[in-house]
């Protein structure tokens, strides 16, 4: 490789991180807690079977889950303005992802209450708990230790889907590549790099889910 190439690596690298640090990372985070909470309330109205909202909760999972992510993001950026509802790029983003993790997640979640033996239910029913109570002590703490992984698989796969959000100017760290593969002309070697460090950050990501998931057994065996 020579000086021009390794100078184009270094210098991209700072830019990259930066952007992966502000847009990427932040981006994923914010999307990845506000579509756990939709999916929680989800779940919970399909479980429970609340009139009217449960059906309307059953068409937002099947809607999301059968149109690509891409398609989601546009309809919300360039789909919306057509009936003056407009968003930064940002925010569509995060709404966009949100609603996305939502629906995929609720169904982990739906089906991480359903494996909780109806006992569960009972012994807290024994005790003089509500349903609400019964559900905030007992049943979810335990749903949460199923769902560790099929949820930190999701926030993985949500963290290497933010690469989309360039498709709607969202300068996060695939943008950044594509704006000096604009200058430099090195196709190649920007966006390898950019892979790189999407490996990094999903390596350190798959580490800190195997820790989470030892600790959980743990506790779960005492």
């Amino acid at each position: 490789m020579d000086d021009r190439k390794i100078q184009i690596l270094i210098d991209s690298l700072l830019p990259m991180i930066k952007a992966a640090l502000h847009y990427t990372i932040t981006l994923a985070l914010i999307s990845f807690a506000l579509g756990l909470v939709l999916a929680v309330v989800v779940a919970l109205v399909r479980l429970w079977k609340i009139p009217v909202l449960s059906q309307i909760a059953g068409i937002y999972v099947w809607i999301i889950r059968g149109t690509p992510l891409l398609v989601q993001l546009f309809i919300i950026f360039y789909g919306l303005p057509n009936i003056g509802i407009e968003f930064d790029p940002f925010s569509a983003a995060i709404i966009a992802f949100s609603l996305n993790m939502g629906a995929y997640n609720s169904e982990v979640v739906r089906g991480a209450i359903q494996s909780i033996s109806n006992g569960q239910w009972e012994a807290a029913y024994s005790l003089g708990m509500t349903r609400g109570q019964a559900l905030w002590r007992i049943i979810l703490p335990q749903a949460a230790r199923v769902s560790v992984p099929p949820l930190s698989n999701s926030f993985i796969s949500l963290v290497k889907d933010t690469s989309l959000a360039f498709t709607i100017t969202v300068i996060d760290m695939f943008q950044v590549a594509k704006q000096i593969v604009s200058t430099t002309y090195e196709s190649l070697l920007v966006y390898s790099e950019v892979a790189v460090l999407y490996l990094v950050i999903c390596t350190v990501l798959n580490a800190l889910q195997s820790v989470m998931e030892k600790r959980l057994a743990r506790f779960s065996t005492r």
